[in-house]
């Protein structure tokens, strides 16, 4: 195997990298040589599986940060990033800011025996899966920490334009980071940074279980695309992949369907 990055002194920091989308990016771009950093938000429970995933990034040789933080709270970014800004040897530049954070609300507006979706629950929903995008890439970008030729990536889903019941506060979260990500193309081009969404296919993925009628979902999906399969984790890291090639860099502002054709019916 080529190891794209194994030479360059990139880094990427990947939001939400312990499970899911972001865990099987980090293990794709480990697998090319990208020194990771991995923010992620693991319970005690959960941490002997997360531990040993993160070994095996280790083993492909790259140097691996982590921190089981909440990536949403100001002062845990501002720590992360000055950790990295120390650590940084010479040369050493965060080639792809990753975000994969999934913290939302799945509640009904309706109900006669659920608790309804509030206007905190759009709030909290909107402010971790979507404004913690621009946060993150500002932060990195004033601490200088970007490579002059960097990569913004962060995943959607077609639920920013279709109306999915108990869904409404990730739906919202979604299309505004989509326009988030389009801005940040727009602006911080001047900077070097190319801001791209992927719009993953239905997967398979714990986050995707929590939606209510999860099970017709996914059988839907199967039926309407193309390859008669579901999306896996590992077709969208191969997207993030290709994204932070130097191939990618005349990509911006775009938002790319990784679905096997599933948005054509």
């Amino acid at each position: 195997m080529v190891n794209d990055f194994s030479h360059t002194n990139y880094w990427a920091i990947i939001l939400g990298g312990s499970r899911g989308l972001g865990l099987a990016t980090a293990k794709k771009l480990a697998k090319h040589g990208m020194n990771l950093c991995v923010v992620h938000r693991t319970r005690k429970a959960d941490l002997p599986d997360v531990e040993k995933a993160f070994e095996r990034l280790e083993d492909e040789g790259i140097i691996l940060k982590h921190f089981n933080i909440d990536a949403t709270n100001s002062e845990k970014r501002a720590s992360v990033i000055s950790t990295l800004k120390e650590a940084f040897n010479e040369g050493e530049k965060v080639r792809a800011l990753v975000h994969s954070i999934a913290k939302g609300n799945l509640k009904p507006m309706v109900s006669d025996n659920q608790r309804e979706l509030q206007h905190d629950d759009f709030q909290l929903t909107i402010d971790a899966m979507a404004i913690s995008l621009y946060d993150w890439t500002k932060d990195v970008l004033s601490a200088g920490l970007f490579a002059s030729d960097a990569r913004v990536i962060s995943f959607t889903s077609e639920g920013s334009l279709k109306a999915w019941k108990n869904y409404a506060a990730v739906s919202a979260a979604k299309a505004a980071l989509e326009a988030i990500s389009r801005s940040i193309a727009l602006e911080m081009a001047p900077f070097g940074i190319r801001a791209n969404c992927i719009m993953a296919g239905v997967t398979n993925t714990a986050s995707l279980r929590m939606i209510p009628d999860a099970e017709n979902l996914l059988k839907h999906s199967k039926i309407r695309n193309p390859f008669s399969r579901l999306t896996t984790p590992e077709n969208v890291a191969d997207v993030a992949y290709l994204l932070c090639k130097d191939e990618a860099a005349w990509i911006n502002g775009a938002v790319i369907p990784v679905n096997g054709g599933e948005h054509l019916q």
